[in-house]
């Protein structure tokens, strides 16, 4: 298996992204999703990827408890492209990206997964390969990391 997929997920209240001092997305109940696009990462791993967020049990029931999920407490998605999630940080100080898919290959996998996702709730985005500037309120704490080569 190459390298996975990846998908850092936060349950939040609200959550915003700004390129150039503009909101580009935003999101109240729902997920922030930092998506890092791994070489040779395929349709596969969007499919599933997509899958396991829309399916997670993390939302709060009536007793409290994490057992609904963001199709069933009519969530919204910010998916922000993350290649920094391949950082190589074995060596030295400065992180290495080797591992991150090239911007033409990561475009269509991020394009997939918003495709993919926004067939089941809606989804806000940043902007592919801007610097972009994410502001996030994460309820519970809940984060989960989601790895393709986890299945």
């Amino acid at each position: 298996m190459g390298a996975p997929l990846k998908a850092v997920i936060q349950r939040v209240s609200s959550g915003a992204v700004h390129v150039d001092g503009e909101i580009t997305g935003a999101v109240k109940t729902g997920f922030v999703v930092l998506l890092g696009v791994a070489r040779g990462d395929t349709e596969d791993d969007a499919a599933y990827i997509s899958r396991k967020t829309l399916d997670l049990r993390v939302f709060p029931d009536d007793a409290d408890r994490m057992n609904r999920s963001i199709v069933e407490v009519g969530g919204s998605i910010l998916l922000i492209s993350q290649f920094t999630l391949y950082a190589d940080t074995r060596k030295g100080r400065r992180p290495g990206f080797d591992r991150a898919a090239q911007p033409e290959e990561a475009v269509a996998l991020y394009e997939s997964m918003v495709s993919r996702l926004s067939s089941s709730v809606p989804v806000q985005t940043g902007r592919f390969g801007a610097r972009m500037s994410v502001a996030l309120t994460n309820e519970g704490p809940v984060t989960i990391i989601l790895d393709s080569n986890d299945r």
